[in-house]
């Protein structure tokens, strides 16, 4: 892992944003894949304020809540097209369907998706519980898309985008870790002193399916981009 400590999320963001832009511009990244919440929204405000070109670029999304409408403005497909899709006009977006009917079936389709675009670019976030996408700890290192019921700490900490505690969906369709695994380059971005202990395990500590964001210790190009905060709790 290479990691880079910015004093602030705008000045990280901006790094990550200045290696998504080369990506693009040398050709290396032509499938980039996106997250959502509140830890990329720094990063979408570079792109949208930016010129770059994303004519010939695909994204494939993370992860989408089940039973959520692209219209319902809690879904990811709302949160993506506010925040990028209306301002940058890529070759073609994927994300899960969450109100698919045969849910298995949506996520083989997702999967299938996947290997037609293998990932160029794969830009991460990480739970306090060390979550990557939504694959909660004891999800198996060799998964693929799957459907996750969402932990009680991962709905909390999701709380705050909902107006009501019974509206936080319960589960949703993720990647699987060794679908985010299969990008060529990860880019995790980490911010706020909430996250320093996911941030401290995920660096040091041992390759362990209870924090899903260890195995990538495991991966050849990943990149960890953190504020100072995030930054706090490692040693050495």
């Amino acid at each position: 892992m290479e990691m880079y400590t910015f004093s602030t999320k705008e000045q990280a963001s901006a790094f990550a944003f200045e290696l998504i832009e080369a990506g693009i511009k040398n050709g290396e990244v032509r499938t980039l894949g996106l997250a959502t919440g509140g830890t990329p929204d720094k990063l979408y405000e570079c792109m949208r304020k930016s010129n770059i070109d994303v004519s010939e670029i695909t994204t494939v999304n993370l992860d989408e809540y089940v039973g959520l409408a692209p219209e319902n403005e809690h879904s990811y497909h709302y949160y993506m097209e506010k925040e990028l899709f209306s301002h940058l006009h890529f070759k073609q977006s994927y994300l899960p369907n969450g109100m698919a009917a045969n849910l298995q079936g949506e996520c083989d389709r997702y999967e299938n998706i996947l290997a037609e675009h293998p990932v160029d670019l794969q830009v991460l976030g990480i739970g306090k519980n060390g979550h990557i996408g939504f694959n909660e700890p004891g999800t198996s290192f060799q998964s693929r898309t799957h459907i996750v019921e969402l932990t009680s700490s991962t709905r909390e900490a999701n709380r705050r985008f909902f107006k009501r505690e019974e509206d936080v969906p319960t589960h949703a369709i993720s990647m699987g870790i060794h679908s985010i695994m299969s990008a060529k380059k990860i880019v995790l971005l980490a911010f706020g002193e909430e996250k320093a202990e996911a941030v401290q395990q995920m660096i040091n500590g041992h390759v362990d399916e209870q924090c899903p964001a260890t195995v990538l210790q495991t991966h050849e190009n990943v990149i960890v981009i953190t504020d100072t905060l995030a930054a706090s709790k490692i040693k050495g």
